[in-house]
């Protein structure tokens, strides 16, 4: 019997190649909630990738942190559906203490934005995302759950900075 041993990783990437001249729908979610915290300190949490794995579910490891403001940058190791995805963010856009852009690149193509508004409580906090789905293989059943799964996520995230936030 031969053993034949396979770097899944590189496996999965040419996968993803081969299927790259399929367009992939861009799936976006959007979700508020009210912090009982001043603008300024809800904007530095957000957006500062040492706190990420903090309040993101799933979020393993950040790492090679460089630079500030617009052009940030650092890697990421998160797990989505079992899977650990690999992958670099830049900040494209940034203003502070109202909006970022965080681009992630690699295993995974998204956006994030996070959003900071005055409330009459506190600080309203958006965060969207956009992003395709990285497994074209798992067919759309399995689809369709990872989208409702991440949708959920978000949710559960804006929970966890307040939760923190508001500590």
């Amino acid at each position: 019997m031969k053993v034949i041993l396979v770097d899944v990783e590189r496996a999965y990437m040419h996968i993803i190649a081969s299927r790259s001249r399929t367009i992939l729908p861009m799936i976006s979610h959007e979700h508020s909630i009210v912090i009982r915290a001043p603008l300024r300190e809800v904007f530095a949490y957000v957006n500062a990738p040492a706190t990420l794995s903090d309040w993101m579910t799933g979020m393993i490891d950040i790492r090679n942190i460089v630079g500030d403001g617009a052009g940030l940058q650092y890697e990421w190791t998160y797990q989505m559906a079992g899977i650990r995805l690999r992958g670099q963010n830049v900040v494209v856009e940034y203003i502070p203490d109202e909006c970022a852009a965080h681009q992630s690149i690699g295993m995974v193509n998204a956006t994030w934005k996070s959003f900071v508004e005055p409330h009459e409580d506190g600080t309203t906090l958006t965060l969207q995302v956009e992003y395709t789905i990285p497994f074209p293989v798992l067919g759309r059943l399995a689809e369709h759950l990872t989208v409702r799964r991440n949708e959920r996520d978000l949710e559960g995230y804006l929970l966890n900075i307040k939760d923190i936030l508001e500590g």
